[in-house]
């Protein structure tokens, strides 16, 4: 067994939701909204208005495509709705320390670890 393939828990509402070493879900369908806000906890997180929007872009765009957003594609979306500086890359890998959006991001919105991490 590799260590992304390790299980641990997040505790969401009484319940243990499995996942794997990193936090990302084993299970798609185990995502709510209370188990970002556990996650975001364990990570030292606090989701703000933005991280939600964000998160809900993330799920919507995996629902619409079948595949997670590309960094690009999430700064060009976060570019258009927020304007350029706060949509930049700089700007999204600081409100997703842990990371980044393509990372962290996924993570929170419940999303499966991207091909070629480890």
């Amino acid at each position: 067994m590799t260590a992304a393939s390790a299980q641990r828990t997040v505790m969401v509402e009484g319940r243990a939701v499995p996942t794997d070493s990193e936090g990302y879900l084993q299970h798609l369908g185990d995502w709510s909204e209370a188990f970002a806000e556990a996650l975001a906890r364990e990570e030292g997180l606090v989701l703000t208005p933005a991280h939600w929007e964000l998160i809900r872009y993330l799920r919507a765009h995996y629902q619409e495509h079948g595949v997670q957003a590309q960094v690009r594609v999430m700064i060009k979306h976060c570019s258009e709705a927020w304007g350029p500086q706060r949509g930049s890359n700089h700007h999204l890998h600081d409100m997703f320390p842990i990371g980044g959006p393509q990372k962290q991001g996924n993570r929170l919105a419940g999303l499966l670890r991207t091909k070629g991490e480890h």
